[in-house]
């Protein structure tokens, strides 16, 4: 036996990256199921209602900007005719398998990237038809799914995403050009904000330097890169350039931390109705422990009230289980622990929060407990897992995390027409 045997070859990267992006998916969803708002403004809020989170393109021509407090702008939405909808996650993610189960469907290899967007990496063969490729992903995905979208082509995930951005004013199938004095025209009019991993921080500290455009990013000495926005911005110069930096993630890099946190949907003042919100978040947190396969040996409470009144106040606590777990009544027990330290009566708390950190990869080994007793945790905690990984998160749960007038506010949700009997859409003829 010799060495080289025992070693795999690494397969060869793609002749190209395409980036697949769904358009305004947020709004797309919605109005797959009311034509009646196709070419009519759109917006999403965030959870609790709180915030513009998505805007078609006719609501932005309207003024409207993603981020402002929608109490702020209702009137005027109203005004303007604008159909508002509270954020239909169930809706969302079952569209985003389907859009993703079409991808694959269509080309070998799909990298998923976000909720509404994908990674496809075209070696040769596809290479040379790369632009009859993203018309066949784009038109696929209209028609197996309703959903609008638009492909970037390029020699490397950055640039397959920057020519993604260019596809919105260009054309809905954009490559970009291979000629070296065409692609550096192009880089020119585009800002470096717009380049893939730049954001307002390094933005900033490239702006000292005079780099204003992805071409002068592009032009940037490597050393400088590096000292200026670490490995991270020096890969980024390498992919501007046609090197393919970024690798893939086959074995992602466990998480430092976890973190759940929300608004409420009005005003806590009580302590039992608060904790009911902190065991939520930690069974939140547990089952994305177990998910990767992880285990937590410190806990991080928060509570605070709204930001905008004279004198905002947040306060939290730390607490360390008895030993590391990804168990959801022992993060509760910890939970309570820590909130008990830091709740303070007469507030009106408007969000609350649990950050579980000190992760460590799950063994399933206790100096506290037997093996048997460890088991019948593992299995009932998968079993939980499992229900509401089947019918919905939140379809099990625990009784510290009752429900109460405090949950989340979805005033203006849609129905779940792709999941549920009783939301399927209903034709007269």
């Amino acid at each position: 036996m010799t060495f080289g045997s025992a070693l795999k070859p690494k397969p060869p990267k793609p002749r190209l990256w395409a980036l697949i992006d769904c358009e305004s998916f947020y709004c797309s969803c919605e109005r797959l199921f009311r034509p009646d708002l196709i070419d009519q403004p759109v917006a999403v809020l965030s959870n609790n209602d709180g915030c513009l989170v998505a805007l078609t393109p006719e609501a932005k021509a309207l003024g409207f900007k993603r981020g402002a407090p929608y109490f702020q702008e209702a009137e005027r939405l109203n005004q303007a005719g604008v159909a508002v909808f509270s954020s239909n996650y169930a809706l969302y993610g079952d569209l985003s398998r389907r859009f993703i189960g079409c991808l694959e469907a269509t080309v070998p290899v799909v990298t998923p990237y976000s909720i509404d967007e994908a990674f496809v990496p075209l070696d040769q063969t596809l290479a040379d038809r790369a632009e009859e490729v993203g018309w066949e992903m784009l038109n696929k995905t209209r028609a197996w799914v309703g959903l609008p979208t638009r492909v970037g082509i390029g020699a490397t995930r950055t640039l397959a995403k920057l020519a993604n951005r260019w596809a919105k004013k260009l054309s809905r199938v954009f490559r970009l050009p291979e000629a070296p004095w065409a692609l550096d025209d192009l880089l020119a009019k585009t800002p470096v904000a717009d380049v893939w991993g730049i954001g307002s921080g390094s933005t900033r500290k490239l702006a000292r330097l005079g780099i204003a455009t992805a071409l002068d990013l592009r032009r940037l000495d490597p050393v400088v890169a590096k000292r200026e926005l670490t490995v991270k911005g020096l890969k980024t110069v390498w992919e501007l350039n046609g090197v393919q930096a970024i690798d893939d993630d086959l074995a992602p890099v466990p998480a430092k931390s976890l973190m759940s946190s929300r608004s409420f949907g009005a005003k806590v003042t009580e302590f039992e109705p608060l904790m009911a919100a902190i065991a939520g978040h930690c069974e939140t947190i547990g089952a994305r422990l177990r998910a990767e396969k992880l285990l937590t040996s410190a806990l991080s409470v928060f509570i605070g009230t709204a930001h905008y009144i004279s004198r905002p106040t947040q306060t939290g606590a730390v607490v360390e289980p008895k030993e590391p777990t990804d168990y959801t009544p022992a993060l509760i027990k910890a939970a309570r622990l820590a909130l008990t330290s830091c709740y303070r009566p007469g507030l009106k708390y408007a969000r609350a929060g649990v950050m579980a950190f000190d992760l460590r990869p799950a063994e399933r080994v206790s100096l506290l407990a037997t093996p048997a007793y460890l088991n019948q945790r593992a299995e009932l905690m998968a079993a939980v897992d499992q229900v509401n990984q089947r019918y919905g998160r939140g379809t099990l749960g625990f009784t510290a995390n009752q429900k109460a007038p405090w949950r989340t506010r979805f005033d203006r949700l849609s129905k779940v027409s792709t999941t549920a009997w009783g939301s399927l859409p209903v034709v007269k003829a």
